[in-house]
């Protein structure tokens, strides 16, 4: 067994008296002395520090510095709108196979500085960056170089409704950002040495909030700054879990993977329409258009269990009938909502809120109901 690695900011978990666990090759944070449930709730109510330094960071840059020429590449792999980003804005899209199945969803922004427009800048997921830095080589032209930053750059997400109040007191200017924009700035607050960042309106929580991509060494005095402040706490990978399950994210290697389309997963919203086409140019695109021509056989959905006991990823989603329709792909106990929470993929026909169903739970049927997502309501900044 190879041995886990390490973030920039492994010390500082452990002397926080983080829980380590596994995760995606890395030695991570589960939880904190305050408790998945504690972290959640603060997160929702204040603000949360996540360590995601496990995630990839990635540049593609063309050798003529125009943005076309990256943007175009770049298509023939997302099924998302990649020539219309402006300078600062981000998009969430998919890398598919040549099936239309999910190899793995990802960030993807239009660098805003100055001389740097030409850039695209990726954040993909930790357990299957490797793969995607091999497929992104495989496929982008001689005239795009690839270039991971894993070594140099940490990453981390402050989510919650302090933080924008929060990251406020490093530079003012991380408020004028909208949901999905980015910008390259200093941040300063009490440190002596500004710390260079590059900070995202966006994140995985379905809180307003940022992430910010940094040099390791610097990333390190502005984790310390940060936690400095009464609204912050550090959050561990449990909470992220059901923050984003109450939120009716998609968890890659959980509610999406290779044998699933991007309309069958709900995704639908991350597609242009003029990308939906099945000669649009980009792996998979004939899955996507032969999915939502044919109304695809399965769907993702939320679903609501009665009572108190969660039901768990691989659950057994059945009619009222016993028959079995589906599968529970991420369930969990919602803080927030205070009850169990689960989302899996159900038959056609089951896919309309307010269907009753059954989930086969230690080899008893137990009732539950598909429910709109998410469970939580979304807090994105959008403007005032």
């Amino acid at each position: 067994m190879s041995e886990l690695k390490k973030t920039a900011l492994h010390g500082q978990h452990v002397d926080l008296g983080a829980k380590m666990v596994p995760f995606a090759g890395y030695d991570m944070p589960v939880q904190y002395p305050l408790g998945v449930k504690g972290e959640h709730l603060h997160t929702r109510e204040k603000a949360g520090l996540f360590d995601v330094s496990h995630m990839g960071q990635v540049f593609l840059t063309p050798d003529d510095k125009d943005f076309a020429t990256a943007a175009k590449a770049l298509e023939k792999l997302v099924p998302a709108d990649i020539q219309s980003l402006e300078p600062g804005q981000q998009r969430y899209s998919q890398f598919l196979n040549e099936d239309g199945g999910i190899l793995d969803d990802l960030m993807i922004s239009r660098l805003g500085m100055a001389g740097y427009e030409h850039v695209l800048y990726l954040v993909v997921n930790a357990g299957c960056k490797d793969d995607d830095y091999a497929h992104l080589e495989k496929h982008m032209p001689n005239n795009v170089k690839v270039s991971v930053k894993d070594d140099t750059l940490s990453l981390i997400a402050l989510q919650g409704p302090r933080a924008a109040a929060v990251l406020a007191c490093l530079n003012p200017d991380v408020e004028k950002l909208t949901f999905m924009t980015h910008t390259d700035l200093e941040l300063k607050g009490t440190l002596n040495t500004p710390v260079w960042a590059h900070v995202s309106r966006s994140g995985y929580t379905g809180e307003d909030g940022y992430e910010i991509s940094a040099k390791h060494e610097d990333m390190v005095r502005l984790v310390e700054e940060l936690l400095s402040y009464d609204d912050v706490e550090p959050i561990g990978l449990g909470a992220r879990d059901s923050l984003r399950l109450e939120a009716g994210l998609c968890l890659y290697g959980y509610d999406i993977d290779t044998s699933v389309s991007p309309i069958e997963a709900g995704l639908i919203w991350s597609i242009q329409k003029h990308r939906r086409s099945a000669d649009a140019g980009y792996l998979g695109a004939e899955r996507v258009a032969s999915d939502l021509a044919d109304k695809s056989t399965k769907r993702l959905v939320g679903i609501k269990p009665d009572g108190k006991a969660p039901a768990r990823e691989h659950t057994e989603v059945q009619d009222m009938d016993g028959n079995t329709i589906g599968e529970i792909t991420s369930g969990g106990y919602g803080p927030s909502v205070d009850g169990p929470v689960a989302m899996g993929y159900v038959a056609r026909k089951f896919f309309k809120s307010g269907t009753p169903v059954q989930l086969l739970v230690r080899g008893k049927p137990r009732p539950a109901t598909v429910v709109k997502l998410p469970f939580t309501p979304h807090n994105y900044f959008r403007g005032n």
